[in-house]
C-alpha cells in the first residue's frame, strides 16, 4: 500500500530511451538533448534511473548523434558537442572532455566554472546589500555543469530516499550562449514551471504584526478607502497562539512560540468568518508556517496528532516534527492544515529558517516541505501554489519565492534588480521581496517609495516589515506625494495583470521567466552582461528602476542603462530614445525607466482603485510604433488546473507611411473572454495622422473616438462594445514621408533637469538658453564652474555628450566600471589607473591606460584603483575604490 495520498504519485519519466545511452565499463552516458548530456561513472556499475529531486523527465525523444567505438576511447557527436571519453578509467579532465563544436571550447573533467553566470540563493535574510550567489545553468565560456551525484531519488510511493552505491553523476549543460534554449530544455527534464494563480500577481500586505481581526479588517478597508487595491492579505504568525508555557511537579517547557496550528481566539474571535470577509473583498489569504517545533499538548489538533503517531495524549509528549518520515508527513497535512484550508486557508508561507538537516541524510527540510505542500494543494484540482524560500535546483516548479528578511537600505533595494534576473538563471522566474525592507535600517520615504515602483516591476509586489512600531509600510503613512506616487504604481500593477498573466503562461509553455538578465536575448552584446540593474519584464518592456537617492543639488535620482540595439521608446512619455547605446537617465520622485522596444505590445486592464484582477471588460492596449509585432493574450479562469482559456491575438503591421493594427480572437479559444469589450488603443511614436480608419467584424465602425496628443506624440482610439468575435482593424496612415514622429525631446529633458537643480533662479535663467548648445560645445559649462556643483556639472554633461563613467558595486564583481561614449566624441576622455603593492611580479604591480573615452567598455577593478572621465578638460568625475 502507498504509503502517501495518490496525489503525490507524480507521473515520472525518470529512465532515458536506450538508443540514448550510450555504455562502457563502469560508464553510462545518456544524450538528453543535443546540447544536454548525462555523465555517470560508478565503480560497481550500479546505476541511477529513479528519478533525482531535479531531473524528473530523463524520457525525452532521442536527438540525432553519432557514436564510435574504439579499444580505447568513445566518441559522441551531436550537431552541437564532441565528447571523448578514455575507456576503462574513472572521470578525470585526461579522461574525459567535451567540445563545444561552434566556439572551440572544450571542457574538461573538473574544470572550474569560473565563467558561470550563477543563479540564485536561499534567501536574503539578514543581508544589507548583496550576498554570493549559487551557481546556474549558463556560463559565458557555453558550459556548466551540475552536479547530482548527492541528490536524493524518488522512490515507486513518491517518497525520496538514499541513491545506491557511490557514483559519479553529473548533467552537461552545452549551450553556448542560447541561454534560452538551455532553459527550455532544461524545463523538458526537470519539469516544467507551473501557470500562477491570476490572483497572486497583484498587490499582497503582508506584516508581522499582533493584528487582532479587528484591527486586520479596518486595515483592509482602509487601503479601500485610499484607492490602493489589493489582492493578497496575509495573516503572520500570530494568528496563532505564541506563549504557551507548561510547567509540572518535576518538569516545565516553553515552546519557541514560532510553531503553531491553533487560532489565536484573543485576536481572531471568528477566523472562518474572518476569511470568508477577505474573500468576499476580492482578497486571498495565506497563514504563516514555522514548522520546525513540532505539535504540542495545546495545540487543537494535538490529541489527533498523537494518536497518528502512536504516542498517548494523556501524556503530554509533544509530537516532534519530522519531515522525512511519511507517517508523520500524512499526518501533518491531514490533521493540521486541511482543517485550516477548510476554513478557507488558500496557500501556506512556509517561513522555514530552521536548517537545512532532516533524519534522511541529504534531505534538506525546505525542499521536501516545498515539494508536499505545492502538491498536495493540488489535491482538490485548484491551482497549488505555496510561499517559500528557495530550496535548489528543481525548486522553479514550486513557486513563488520569499526571498527573506532584508535590511531597510539603499544597499538592499539595490542589489534585488540583479539577484531576482540571475534568478532566470536557474528557471526560478517568481521571487517575492519585501517590498520596502524588512529590519533594521532607517525608514525613508525616497526610499519607500523607489522600492515600491521596483516592487511594481518585480515578479511578485508584497508590501513587508517586521514587527517595529516605527517600519512604515502603508502608502498613507508618510506625505500626500507618497501617497499619490505609491497609489498610482499600485495601481498600475493592477492593470499590468493582463500582461502579467500572459507572462505567466509564456513561462509555464517556453520555461522564460518574467524577469530576465538581457544577455538571454542579446547574449553577443558585450554590454548585456554588465546591465546588472536593469532587466527584461516580459516579451515586450525592458526596467532599469531608480536604486540610489537621489542627489542633494540636483534633486534627481541617477541610473545607468543600456538600450540594445534598436529603436525604444521611454514606456510612460513616449519619448525616442535610440538603442546601442548607454543613457545617463536623470528622473524626479515620479520617474520609473521603464523603455518599450520599436513594435512592443503591451495589453493593461483599467486602472482602478480596487479589484482589477479578474479578464478585464475593458482593454487599454498600447502600441509603440516602427516594427512588426505580435502579441498573444491569454485569458482562463485563474484559478484550476487545465482550465479552458481564449486567445487574442494583437498584431502591428507596420509600414513607413502606415501602421495597422489588427485584434482577433481566436476562434477555438474564446473561453473567460468576455462577450463585449472595450478597447483603448494608444499608438506611441506617431504624428498626428491624416487618416484613421477603424474596422469592425469588416465594417467601418460606429461608436469610437479618436484624440491625438502633441506632447507625447500619441493616438488614442477609443471602440466601445466591441463583440469578442467580431476582427479589429485600425490603420493610421500619413502623406508624409514617415508616420514616425520621435521629436528630439534634449532640450526638454535638460530644461526639466534645470527646474529640480537646487540653483538659485538667475543661473537658471542664463543657463537655460545654452541647454541646446551644450551637445556641441559642453565647454560652455565653464563659465559656471562655481555656480554649479559636481553633481549638476555631471549631469548636464552626461546627458547632452551621452559619455561617462559608472561605478557598480557588490554585484557579481565586487567592483564594476562601465565607460562610454554613444557619439564616440574626442572631447571626452578617461584614465584608469590601478595597483597591487603586494605582489612582487612588476609586470602585475601598477597598470595604467587612458584615451579618448571608449564607445563602451567595461572593467572589473582589483586591489586599488581610479577611474576618470575628463569631459573638454572642464570636469573630472573620478571613481575610485581600495
Amino acid at each position: 500500500m502507498s504509503r502517501l495520498p495518490n496525489h503525490f504519485h507524480i507521473p515520472f519519466t525518470p529512465q532515458a530511451e536506450a538508443t540514448a545511452v550510450v555504455t562502457a565499463p563502469n560508464v553510462r552516458i545518456t544524450v538528453l538533448t543535443e546540447r544536454l548530456l548525462r555523465l555517470e561513472y560508478s565503480p560497481d556499475n550500479v546505476f541511477e534511473d529513479r528519478p533525482s529531486q531535479a531531473f524528473w523527465y530523463r524520457r525525452q525523444p532521442v536527438p540525432d548523434f553519432e557514436f564510435s567505438r574504439s579499444e580505447s576511447e568513445i566518441i559522441i557527436k551531436t550537431n552541437f558537442l564532441t565528447l571523448r571519453y578514455q575507456i576503462g578509467k574513472p572521470f578525470s579532465a585526461k579522461t574525459l572532455l567535451i567540445t563545444l563544436r561552434e566556439s572551440g571550447v572544450t571542457w574538461h573533467y573538473g574544470d572550474a566554472q569560473t565563467d558561470n553566470l550563477l543563479g540564485t540563493y536561499r534567501t536574503l535574510d539578514e543581508v544589507s546589500g548583496s550576498t554570493p550567489l549559487e551557481l546556474g545553468l549558463m556560463s559565458r565560456a557555453g558550459w556548466a555543469v551540475v552536479d547530482d551525484s548527492r541528490s536524493l531519488v524518488f522512490n515507486e510511493e513518491g517518497w525520496l530516499e538514499l541513491r545506491q552505491g557511490e557514483a559519479v553523476d553529473l548533467y552537461f549543460f552545452g549551450y553556448g550562449h542560447d541561454y534560452r534554449a538551455c532553459l527550455r530544455d532544461f524545463s523538458k527534464v526537470a519539469g516544467p514551471p507551473p501557470p500562477l494563480p491570476r490572483w497572486a500577481l497583484g498587490n499582497w500586505w503582508s506584516r508581522y504584526w499582533g493584528y487582532s481581526q479587528a484591527e486586520l479588517t479596518q486595515l483592509m478597508r482602509d487601503f479601500r478607502e485610499h484607492q490602493v487595491p489589493l489582492s493578497v492579505c496575509i495573516i503572520d504568525m500570530d494568528w496563532h497562539i505564541t506563549d504557551v508555557h507548561y510547567e509540572g511537579a518535576t518538569w516545565a517547557w516553553h515552546t519557541s512560540g514560532w510553531t503553531g496550528y491553533t487560532w489565536n481566539r484573543a485576536l481572531f474571535p471568528d477566523p472562518q468568518g474572518f476569511i470568508s470577509w477577505l474573500h468576499a473583498q476580492g482578497l486571498k489569504t495565506a497563514l504563516n508556517l514555522h514548522p520546525a517545533d513540532g505539535v504540542w499538548p495545546h495545540e487543537a489538533a494535538y490529541a489527533a496528532m498523537a494518536r497518528r503517531m502512536g504516542i498517548d495524549p494523556d501524556s503530554q509528549e509533544p509530537v516532534r516534527f519530522d519531515i522525512a518520515d511519511p507517517q508523520f508527513t500524512q499526518a501533518y497535512l491531514e490533521e493540521l492544515h486541511h482543517p485550516l484550508e477548510a476554513q478557507g486557508v488558500d496557500f501556506w508561507w512556509m517561513d522555514w529558517q530552521q536548517g537545512e538537516l532532516s533524519k534522511l541524510p541529504g534531505l534538506d527540510p525546505l525542499w521536501w516541505l516545498n515539494h508536499i505542500h505545492f502538491h498536495d494543494l493540488a489535491r482538490t484540482g485548484k491551482r497549488p501554489f505555496i510561499f517559500s524560500r528557495w530550496g535548489g535546483l528543481g525548486n522553479h516548479r514550486y513557486p513563488i519565492g520569499f526571498s527573506g528578511d532584508t535590511h531597510v537600505t539603499w544597499e538592499s533595494l539595490a542589489f534585488q534588480p540583479y539577484f531576482t534576473a540571475t534568478a532566470a538563471n536557474v528557471g526560478y522566474g517568481w521571487w517575492s521581496h519585501d517590498i520596502g525592507g524588512h529590519m533594521m535600517g532607517t525608514e525613508d520615504r525616497e526610499l519607500y517609495t523607489r522600492w515600491v515602483q521596483f516592487g511594481v516591476f518585480s515578479p511578485i509586489m508584497r508590501l513587508h516589515s517586521t514587527k517595529n512600531a516605527f517600519h512604515e509600510r502603508c502608502p498613507w503613512g508618510y506625505d500626500e506625494e507618497v501617497l499619490r506616487l505609491t497609489r498610482d504604481a499600485m495601481q498600475l500593477r493592477h492593470a499590468l495583470i493582463p500582461y502579467l498573466y500572459t507572462m505567466s503562461w509564456r513561462h509555464h509553455r517556453d520555461s522564460l521567466p518574467l524577469v530576465r538578465p538581457l544577455y538571454h536575448d542579446y547574449p553577443e552584446a558585450a554590454a548585456a552582461y554588465y546591465c546588472p540593474q536593469q532587466y527584461t519584464f516580459g516579451t515586450e518592456l525592458l526596467v532599469a528602476p531608480f536604486t540610489s537617492p537621489a542627489n542633494p543639488d540636483t534633486r534627481l535620482s541617477r541610473q545607468v542603462a543600456w538600450l540594445p540595439a534598436g529603436d525604444w521608446y521611454d514606456f510612460f512619455s513616449g519619448e525616442y530614445f535610440r538603442g546601442d547605446g548607454w543613457y545617463a537617465l536623470y528622473g524626479q520622485l515620479a520617474d520609473v525607466p521603464v523603455f518599450a522596444k520599436a513594435g512592443a505590445i503591451v495589453p493593461l486592464g483599467p486602472k482602478v482603485g480596487w479589484g482589477g484582477v479578474v479578464n478585464p471588460a475593458e482593454l487599454d492596449i498600447h502600441v509603440f510604433a516602427g516594427a512588426d509585432n505580435c502579441f498573444v493574450l491569454y485569458e482562463d479562469d485563474g484559478e484550476t488546473q487545465d482550465a479552458d482559456y481564449g486567445l487574442t491575438e494583437v498584431r502591428q503591421h507596420w509600414r513607413e507611411t502606415e501602421l495597422e493594427l489588427t485584434v482577433q480572437v481566436d476562434a477555438a479559444r474564446t473561453a473567460t473572454i468576455p462577450d463585449t469589450r472595450q478597447y483603448h488603443f494608444r499608438l506611441h511614436g506617431v504624428v498626428n495622422p491624416d487618416r484613421v480608419l477603424l474596422q469592425i467584424g469588416g465594417q467601418p465602425a460606429e461608436n469610437w473616438a479618436f484624440t491625438y496628443d502633441e506632447e507625447t506624440e500619441t493616438v488614442h482610439v477609443t471602440a466601445v462594445d466591441v463583440p469578442k468575435h467580431a476582427a479589429i482593424s485600425l490603420i493610421l496612415s500619413t502623406s508624409r514621408a514617415t508616420l514616425l514622429a520621435r521629436r528630439d525631446r534634449l532640450e526638454e529633458r535638460l530644461l526639466a533637469m534645470l527646474r529640480a537643480f537646487k540653483l538659485d533662479s538667475m543661473t537658471k535663467g542664463v543657463l537655460a538658453p545654452q541647454l541646446a548648445a551644450l551637445r556641441e560645445n559642453p565647454a560652455l559649462l565653464a563659465q559656471y564652474e562655481l555656480a554649479l556643483t559636481a553633481g549638476q556639472t555631471r549631469a548636464l554633461l552626461e546627458v547632452t555628450q551621452q559619455a561617462g563613467i559608472h561605478h557598480i558595486t557588490q554585484m557579481r564583481h565586487p567592483d564594476l566600471l562601465l565607460l562610454w561614449n554613444n557619439r564616440e566624441s574626442d572631447v571626452v576622455r578617461y584614465r584608469f589607473t590601478q595597483s597591487d603593492l603586494h605582489t612582487w611580479n612588476l609586470a602585475q604591480r601598477y597598470h595604467h591606460e587612458s584615451g579618448t573615452m571608449p564607445r563602451f567598455k567595461a572593467i572589473v577593478p582589483e586591489k586599488v584603483w581610479r577611474g576618470t572621465a575628463v569631459y573638454a578638460d572642464i570636469y573630472k568625475e573620478v571613481c575610485y575604490g581600495e
